[in-house]
Formats: C-alpha cells, structure tokens, sequence
C-alpha cells in the first residue's frame, strides 16, 4: 500500500480469486485522499499486469468530499465483490473499510505533520 500524506491511499483490500477462465485474479479496492482534499474509492482487476502503478480514471468508483460517503461506497464495492467470491466457494471473509483506520492517519498529518 502506498504510503499516506497530504494524498495517498489511506485503506486498502487486496481479493485473490480466479476469474471465469479459471486465472488467478487479483481485485485491488481502496480509498485515497487527494490533494484537492477529495476522497476516493477506487477498483482495480489485476492492477499488477499494468505498465503503471498509477489508478486510471475508470478505476475510481466514487470521488467526494465526505469521509462518511467514501466508506459508504468503498464498502458497498467491497462487499458487491466478496458476494462474488462467496458464490464462487471462496472464503469470502474480509473486514470492512472503518473510520477507525483512516482518521488515526489522517490526523497524523494535519496535527503532527507526519505522512
């Protein structure tokens, strides 16, 4: 996960699967502040195939600037996705993306000046 500061990813959900040819499949979701002090949720399929590291823009599934609706959404991605694999017979169990873990970080920045 990338480190957080003034933007970066601040949570993040790696799903290992297999998609309909039987492949290994990797589902990344995160949420991330960016610069302009927005939130946002992406997802990404097998982002380790890409020649970049860097999220494209159809990878994001919500941009706000409420924490609350960011969760919102990064949850409903994350259990849309775990629904998926449970119907598939993977173990589907994976912890939701919480305010206990942003804001710590978030805090971190703006009060202490850390990343």
């Amino acid at each position: 996960m990338k480190q957080a500061g003034a933007s970066g990813r601040y949570a993040e959900r790696v799903l290992e699967s297999v998609d309909d040819g039987g492949a290994p499949e990797r589902i990344v979701l995160w949420i991330e502040r960016k610069d302009d002090g927005i939130w946002g949720v992406g997802r990404a399929v097998n982002p380790q195939h890409r020649s970049s590291d860097e999220p494209r823009v159809d990878d994001y599934l919500f941009e706000g600037y409420e924490l609350d609706d960011a969760l919102e959404a990064a949850n409903g991605a994350l259990e849309d996705d775990v629904s998926v694999l449970e119907q598939d017979g993977a173990a589907g169990r994976v912890a939701p993306f919480t305010r206990k873990e942003i804001v710590p970080r978030l805090e971190r920045h703006f009060f202490r000046g850390e990343a």
